[in-house]
């Protein structure tokens, strides 16, 4: 097999790793991903190279001939790019999507990115949606942003890759006086013949749209039609105190003034949340940044999903192909 033309240093890391913990679990652990994850990655690396490097049993993993010849080189590959970020990494913050100032789960991951790296500059954007992030970190004006990964256009896809963080409940905002309100949750099935805003028109948010259109198929709801694009909370809030739709929301949306946040049941669905990046993205802060996200994920049962969870079967296989 002719040699490869480039190797990912994500593939020499892994396999570095792993060659030095010769424990799958153990070097997972290191590297924040998930064990399937890190056993991808160096099946990837062995079919690139056409050399097997490591010998599994269900007992141990051993370095093979060509594993132990590799060591050596792979070290060196990873030293030298760790040089070059080191001269160069510093010279910028990493510039990170919120989508917006009240969501928990991007922000969350930022604060415990910054408490990790506290040598490094990480600065909160607000782009409002991922589609509308997608452009601006494929242009690089953006490292990295949150959201459904398996809703964005398949061009925008082929130029970023994500991390799965969390499959976030949803829930419903709705007016305090309403007969729901008195509820602790509103069953789906009580939402037929209503009409739920769920940013219809707005171009930076279709992928939060297509969920909603996927969760009310065959319900009886309605999807808000487009609506004047409103900026910042206190226009949006009149707006829809104005219209008198429901918001789909997450559970963790802030308090609206007039208005509940009532989570959803029967089934729960579920707002798919990853980390996104350009692919090739370097920085010395994207790995805090990853490993904050891996953390939490791990530490908040974030991925778990209950009995009667709903998501669309597209993200289902987009975040499972990375877990």
């Amino acid at each position: 097999m002719p040699a490869p033309a480039h190797l990912d240093p994500r593939l020499l890391r892994a396999f570095l790793v792993v060659a030095e913990e010769l424990h799958f679990t153990r070097a997972a652990a290191r590297l924040y991903v998930a064990q399937q994850a890190l056993s991808r990655d160096v099946r990837r690396l062995e079919r690139e190279l056409g050399a097997e490097l490591f010998v599994r049993t269900t007992r141990q993993v051993t370095l093979t001939a060509d594993g132990e010849r590799l060591v050596p080189y792979a070290r060196s590959a990873l030293e030298a790019q760790d040089a070059l970020l080191a001269a160069f990494g510093q010279a910028r913050p990493l510039l990170v999507d919120l989508n917006s100032p009240g969501l928990a789960t991007g922000r969350r991951v930022l604060h415990r990115a910054r408490e990790l790296a506290p040598e490094q500059e990480l600065m909160a954007r607000y782009e409002s949606g991922l589609t509308g992030a997608a452009a601006e970190l494929l242009a690089g004006r953006l490292d990295a942003s949150f959201g459904r990964f398996a809703g964005l256009d398949p061009a925008l896809r082929a130029g970023l890759d994500h991390q799965p963080v969390r499959y976030e409940p949803m829930a419903v905002v709705l007016p305090e006086d309403h007969r729901l309100a008195s509820l602790p949750a509103v069953p789906l099935a009580a939402l037929a013949g209503e009409t739920v805003y769920a940013g219809a028109g707005n171009q930076r948010t279709p992928e939060w749209t297509d969920l909603a259109r996927g969760l009310f198929e065959g319900r009886g709801i309605e999807v808000a039609p487009p609506a004047p694009l409103a900026v910042g909370d206190e226009e949006f809030q009149r707006l829809m105190a104005k219209t008198g739709n429901f918001v789909l929301a997450v559970v963790d949306f802030p308090a609206m003034p007039g208005a509940v946040l009532r989570p959803l049941i029967d089934p729960v669905p579920l707002s798919p949340v990853s980390l996104v990046w350009r692919k090739g993205l370097v920085h010395p802060g994207f790995d805090a940044l990853r490993r904050a996200a891996f953390e939490l994920t791990v530490e908040e049962g974030w991925l778990r999903r209950p009995a009667d969870g709903w998501v669309p079967a597209i993200d289902e296989r987009t975040m499972n192909i990375h877990n």
